[in-house]
Order: C-alpha cells, then structure tokens, then sequence
C-alpha cells in the first residue's frame, strides 16, 4: 500500500504547485463548500493512481486543491461508502495521501440521522466521540508503520482545542452548534426502529454510514481532526415519516449558508 501512496502522492504533485495543510472531506450534498477554492485546481479521482471511486449521488468525485481564507487546502469533493463495496483500506486510501502530502489536520463533514430528541433536522452537531457499530476496522492488516503505531489511540479522536474555539466563534456569529456522539453503521439500509431505540440506549446522538474509517486514520497518522454532522433527518422510527436520501440532500441545501460559515470558521481557526 505504500507504493500505491508514493504513486498517487507523486501524481498530485506534479499537478499543482500548491502544497495543502489541511484536508476537507464533503458528505452528501455538502460539495458546494469545494466551489468557493480560490485558484482552485481540480483533479477528478479516476486520474489518480490507485484511488477509489466514489458511486453515490450527491457525491461528486474529485479532489480541489486550492485556497480557502489564505490557508492551503485539499479536498474530497465525494466520500466513499463501505455500502459501495468498497474495502475499508482503499475508503482511507486519501487520508494516507493527504499525511504524505504534508496535510497537519482534517475536517470532516456528514449528512447524518437524529437520534437524540433535542436535534431537530438543519441542526449542525459537532462530533465530540464516536460508536463503531460495524465492528469493522480500517487499520485491519499490516500496520503502515511509516505512518502510525500498531495500537493508535482514540481517546480523543478530534481536537479538543479546536473544537472548542469553533464552538465560541460559531456562537459569536449567532450559530448554535450542537455536541453529540456519532455511531457508524455500514449501510445501505437505513436502521430500522428497533435498532435506533437500542442505539439510543448505547448513548448515541446521531446516525450515519461514514466517518469514523475517516477518524480511525487520521488519528493512526497524527493529524488533527475536527467533524461536522449535519443533522438531515430523524433516524427511523422518531417521527412518522420515511426515510429519503432526497430529503437528505433537500435539508443540506437548505443549510448551505449556515454549514458554510461553520466550515470557513473551523479553516480561520485551524
């Protein structure tokens, strides 16, 4: 897998004179924050050498490398899914690239499901821990010892600090930010009733198909990581309605404006 890093790392070097710091991945129907890269140069995934495809609608597949508030950036404008059938090690293909590139910290952002009763639908949650329902590992395997230890922690999977001064700026600007705990399920089916009620017991807030590999790897490989959900729905069995990932992409538009600012702050205060 190294090679494979070396090889996609070297690609995107020899496209851009840019040399990024820090790394954005978009979730569904959040690529619109990639459009405002100044000189933005983008590269769609299917040139770069080894990395995944991303399948989803909603998710774009291209990386922009550019500016944002004068800082370097590089981003995912298109996750990827396990439910995609793709393997854990190729979904955190790009965390290892951006470490190799000299990114030093990630923000990640999600479209996710309510579970917590106090969240309402365009409700923007900080994620502060994280539930691994799939029992599925992306460090599973040979450990990339170039790039992490075998046993890497996950006490703190985002920084605290930086957590901390999005939330006081966000607040300055008249934007509630909401803590929770983000539990990961592999998906494509949504959860049924039952499991948001046990899910609930297990603590958790929020609901979602994505970004925990994402946190496995950038904690694995020491970079510094911040996460957003946006609240687009109550998970099943809250309220009455079905679950649509067109209401999915409805309320991520609606919120555009608002997940924007939270995003450019958390850039300012990297």
């Amino acid at each position: 897998m190294t090679t494979k890093i070396e090889k996609a790392s070297q690609f995107i070097k020899e496209s851009t004179e840019i040399k990024p710091i820090l790394g954005l991945i978009l979730g569904s129907g959040l690529g619109y924050i990639a459009d405002q890269v100044e000189n933005p140069k983008v590269i769609e995934y299917k040139d770069i050498p080894f990395f995944p495809q991303s399948t989803v609608v909603g998710h774009e597949g291209s990386l922009v490398i550019g500016t944002i508030e004068g800082i370097p950036v590089i981003i995912l404008k298109g996750r990827f899914h396990a439910y995609e059938g793709i393997e854990l090690r190729d979904i955190v293909f790009p965390i290892y690239v951006m470490k190799n590139l000299g990114v030093k910290g990630l923000i990640i952002t999600n479209a996710a499901g309510g579970i917590n009763r106090t969240f309402s639908p365009g409700d923007i949650v900080v994620d502060v821990d994280f539930i691994n329902f799939t029992f599925k590992n992306p460090l599973r395997g040979p450990n990339l010892e170039n790039f992490g230890p075998r046993f890497p922690s996950l006490v703190d999977p985002v920084d605290k600090k930086w957590v901390k001064t999005v939330i006081e700026k966000c607040k300055k600007d008249n934007i509630e930010l909401k803590e929770g705990t983000y539990l990961w399920t592999l998906g494509p089916s949504y959860e049924t009733p039952s499991e948001i009620r046990m899910f609930d017991k297990y603590e958790a807030d929020l609901v979602g198909m994505s970004t925990l590999p994402e946190v496995m790897a950038a904690n694995h490989v020491g970079l510094k990581v911040i996460s957003f959900s946006a609240v687009t729905n109550m998970a099943a069995g809250i309220l009455p309605q079905p679950l649509r990932h067109e209401e999915v992409l409805r309320i991520t538009e609606k919120i555009k404006e608002k997940f924007e600012k939270v995003v450019y702050n958390a850039i300012k205060l990297f």
